[in-house]
């Protein structure tokens, strides 16, 4: 049931949201940006966190069919895509100095991000700097979003 209610939460609201905005710029026949907020893991796998991951990339989806339906009348549709951040969410690994590492670890970077790097990744997708971008899904995630356990050169043979 868990499953359920983060899909729920996390992909209902989004789709009430894009509605209401998207009626609000279709009434006033107006451009209009929407930005929606998803995570590295619209992209990366997360076992045990099913409705998390499939939220996540409903979004990254809706995102791309949106920008899609109303580019032709100005609106853009986005959405950023964070990774490790350093929150209060996140206080149960970022005060763990072992939990930390492994964390950091996965990060190409070697760091979590800050929520100022992340409002500022919203507050560019939300300017008229990101004009000519719609329908895209921007990963600020330190890299997180490359894989790195295949940082180091590897084989199939």
């Amino acid at each position: 049931m868990l499953i359920f209610q983060v899909i729920a939460i996390n992909l209902r609201g989004y789709v009430i949201c894009a509605q209401i905005a998207l009626a609000h710029f279709v009434e006033r026949d107006a451009a209009g940006t929407i930005v929606f907020c998803s995570s590295v893991h619209q992209i990366v796998p997360k076992p045990t966190y099913l409705g998390y991951a499939c939220s996540k990339a409903a979004i990254g989806h809706m995102t791309r069919t949106l920008a899609l339906e109303y580019a032709g009348r100005g609106i853009r549709v986005n959405a950023v895509a964070p990774g490790a951040v350093a929150t209060p969410m996140n206080m149960a690994w970022i005060d763990d100095p072992v939990k930390r590492a492994g964390v950091c670890d996965h990060i190409p970077q070697g760091r979590p991000g800050s929520a100022e790097e992340i409002a500022a990744t919203f507050a560019f997708m939300a300017s008229d700097d990101a004009s000519y971008i719609t329908g895209q899904t921007l990963f600020a995630c330190g890299g997180l979003s490359l894989y790195p356990e295949f940082r180091d050169a590897w084989s199939s043979e």
